[in-house]
């Protein structure tokens, strides 16, 4: 089995919506489910994206909570200020970084 690193960053700035992601990196082996939580320091309904970042590469969009909590093998759960990202069956291609962005109050903090 391949051992597969998966990273999660937050961004933000000084008074906007703050979205913390923990923990700061996943190791999973091949196979398995890798789990990432978004908090958000203030309600933001289901305005919540995440985005999957491959080094060299734009971020690609994996879900909004608004439109849909699963593609493929992602799933998104929670709402208002507590998310999670869960990737079921952990491969290769799913190493690198994710992002979770709120769409609930300009600027769009990640």
């Amino acid at each position: 089995m391949k051992t597969i690193c998966i990273g999660s960053t937050c961004f933000s700035c000084a008074g906007d919506i703050l979205l913390t992601q923990t923990p700061a990196v996943v190791v999973v082996q091949s196979g398995e489910s890798a789990t990432i939580s978004c908090k958000a320091s203030s309600p933001i309904d289901g305005d919540l994206a995440w985005y999957h970042q491959k080094p060299g590469e734009a971020p690609k969009f994996i879900i909004d909570f608004n439109t849909g909590l699963t593609s493929g093998r992602y799933q998104g759960t929670g709402y208002d200020m507590d998310f999670t990202l869960t990737i079921s069956g952990v491969q290769a291609e799913d190493a690198g970084d994710y992002y979770c962005q709120q769409h609930e109050a300009a600027p769009f903090t990640q």
